[in-house]
């Protein structure tokens, strides 16, 4: 695979003619080339063939890909045992902070994902060719220089300066560029990489670890041509565990889907609100900041338009059906997270008091697989279902699609994984299963059992199941295992956990806190769980800005961060869900105190917000559990201790 527009040792980059190089350039650049481009490469190319004559054993790239990122850095060079990472402003007076995150960004997505620089030393460079001379410190930590800034005068001087702690050896440069690349990236990455036109397969990892993907998106496309051609009604069965990817497989089979056929008008619904606000904004935005780089031009509410067209709330698609009784335009929809549609009691007390719809008597999944019945020919659903993740009153589970499958629709083919018999986070209910045995058909690859959310371990949902399941050896055997790879800590202090998450974060990676929205008891400590936030701020916008995760000041709970995701959390976790006598206790706040949840239903919607909680995190985990006050019959000391020792027995550490 060429991962570069132009590479070459050193010694021909110096030797070859600049008017040919720039050739090469153009030649590889997929879009029309402006003069702006042209001139910045052209200017750049004399920069480096100066700065680089007294370097000539070497490797150089020109616009190396990022894939995971969709981008591609200016510059890669490869210099006995340092790979320098350039980002080039040619002709920027200043050392703007956006360019200094985005190659520290390009220099952890080669240490994380690109096997080959996972033990090298990586040195992120901006280049602003007219600013100041700046005097660096070459601080270097995990292999990982601290960025490095320079201009058009003194970027020899820097790259000496680095070369003055070599050990010797030479990275191969050959091996080093066809060496595997295993992205794992965000939902809001991936969905921005599929939305401009990339494959899953480039955008995510394909270890054998890990399910691939794009088996999953193949065996769904078969189930749709299958149902285009029979004139057949399908609905497939998508489960996975926290973190596996069902959501990026859902936007992809939507975005295949958009290209294989316009006329299908497949779409992506979710009645996750916070997650359709986010994906939509970061679409809307990185479209129009792609315009910009490309020189066109594009507003952010034409752009939001668009994004709206394939990421929808099913409450709005909901609210349409009920007015119309023609089949919709979409043949092919993808409900996220449908086990959280609304049982019969929740659809139809919704319906009566909101819209005024008295004989209103379906759960949402009868009522939504009603509206895709309405086509005379062929359509297909594909539901995708995270199981024990049910977090609200009225969240249905995958048996209110059975039901109405069952009751209402045995003619529509059925397409799910066995899991969804063997695993009572799915499906308990025995007679369920023993028609869908007889009735449905297994597919192996509509179930995704590796969570890839955390690059850093696969193991992580295991572990938080076992630490929930009070399963103490086990837990403490998974977190000896992932230790290295994944932190995860505990502390009595929350200054010491936000002090964590700020050394932890390089680049644009993201920190926050994160609660449940029962946490009400952590008031007096300064998380508010009651402040509603506005979630594309809180997942999208700069350091600077107080609405943002990285301020820690505003706290997310599971209503926001489900289905979403952030590089390192701290989970502050309140008496609500608290420990003592060898098991967990349930309890919600009222009025001026706790009382006891005693009804299964209730709390299995506790236990699962915790499950969400301490799955949102990439790349490390802090988790705070505060000292209590016993001067607060509200806040005991006895309780919040419980929680604390137990965690430290499943074997988390404290900073």
């Amino acid at each position: 695979m060429r991962r570069s527009y132009y590479s070459d040792t050193i010694s021909n980059f110096l030797r070859e003619d600049e008017t040919k190089i720039l050739g090469y350039l153009a030649t590889h650049h997929a879009h029309a080339l402006e003069d702006l481009q042209k001139n910045a490469w052209q200017k750049q190319i004399k920069l480096l063939k100066s700065t680089l004559k007294d370097f000539e054993e070497g490797f150089i790239h020109f616009e190396f890909s990022i894939p995971r990122m969709g981008k591609r850095a200016d510059n890669v060079l490869i210099i006995n045992d340092f790979i320098f990472v350039l980002e080039f402003k040619v002709g920027d007076m200043e050392y703007q902070k956006y360019a200094i995150e985005q190659v520290v960004d390009y220099c952890l997505d080669l240490q994380n994902f690109h096997e080959g620089s996972h033990y090298e030393r990586l040195v992120p460079i901006l280049v602003a060719t007219k600013a100041d001379p700046f005097q660096n410190n070459f601080y270097e930590s995990n292999n990982l220089f601290e960025p490095i800034k320079a201009n058009q005068d003194t970027l020899s001087a820097v790259l000496r300066q680095v070369l003055t702690n070599t050990n010797g050896r030479q990275i191969n440069a050959i091996e080093w560029e066809n060496s595997v690349y295993k992205p794992t990236p965000t939902i809001i990455e991936a969905a921005q990489a599929l939305y401009k036109g990339h494959n899953v397969r480039e955008i995510s990892r394909h270890d054998a670890g890990a399910i691939n993907l794009s088996r999953t998106t193949q065996c769904i496309n078969r189930i749709i041509e299958r149902a285009k051609s029979n004139g057949e009604k399908s609905i497939c069965f998508l489960t996975g565990v926290p973190g596996a990817g069902k959501t990026l497989a859902g936007l992809n089979i939507a975005n295949e889907r958009m290209k294989a056929d316009k006329n299908e008008h497949s779409v992506f619904l979710s009645g996750n609100g916070p997650l359709v606000d986010v994906l939509r904004e970061a679409l809307a935005r990185d479209s129009v900041k792609h315009a910009k780089e490309t020189g066109l031009s594009s507003s952010k509410k034409k752009e939001k338009d668009r994004a709206v067209k394939f990421i929808q709330n099913i409450h709005h698609f909901r609210d349409d059906n009920l007015i119309s009784h023609k089949a919709p335009v979409e043949k092919v929809v993808v409900f996220d997270e449908a086990q959280r549609a609304w049982t019969k009691e929740k659809a139809s007390s919704f319906m009566k008091i909101k819209k005024g719809l008295e004989d209103f008597n379906k759960s949402e999944p009868a009522f939504l697989i009603e509206v895709m019945d309405r086509h005379n020919d062929w359509c297909v659903i594909i539901c995708l279902i995270g199981g024990g993740q049910e977090i609200n009153t009225g969240e249905a589970g995958v048996s209110e699609w059975i039901a109405a499958l069952q009751d209402r629709f045995p003619k529509w083919k059925v397409h799910f994984s066995n899991l969804m018999l063997t695993d009572e986070n799915y499906l308990y209910n025995s007679v369920q299963q023993e028609w869908l045995k007889e009735k449905g058909n297994v597919q192996q690859d509509l179930h995704l059992s590796v969570s890839v959310r955390s690059f850093r371990s696969e193991k992580i949902s295991a572990l938080m199941q076992e630490i929930l399941n009070v399963n103490t050896i086990e837990a403490k055997e998974l977190c000896n295992t992932i230790k290295d790879q994944y932190p995860i800590y505990i502390t009595r202090n929350l200054t010491k956990a936000k002090k964590w998450l700020r050394a932890k974060a390089r680049g644009s990676e993201r920190i926050g806190i994160v609660a449940s929205s029962g946490a009400r008891r952590l008031r007096p400590l300064g998380i508010d769980v009651k402040n509603e936030i506005s979630a594309p701020d809180w997942f999208l916008n700069f350091s600077d800005d107080v609405r943002s995760s990285n301020y820690l000041e505003d706290v997310a709970t599971e209503f926001d961060i489900q289905g979403l995701e952030i590089d390192y959390v701290c989970l502050a976790w309140d008496i609500n869900f608290y420990f003592a006598n060898g098991h967990w206790h349930y309890q919600k706040f009222e009025g001026t105190s706790w009382r006891k949840i005693h009804t299964e239903t209730d709390r299995g919607y506790l236990l699962n917000t915790y499950r969400v909680l301490l799955t949102r995190a990439r790349q490390g985990l802090v988790i705070f559990v505060p000292e209590g006050d016993d001067m607060d019959r509200t806040r005991l000391k006895n309780l919040y201790d419980g929680i604390y020792h137990y965690l430290l027995s499943c074997g988390i550490k404290e900073i």
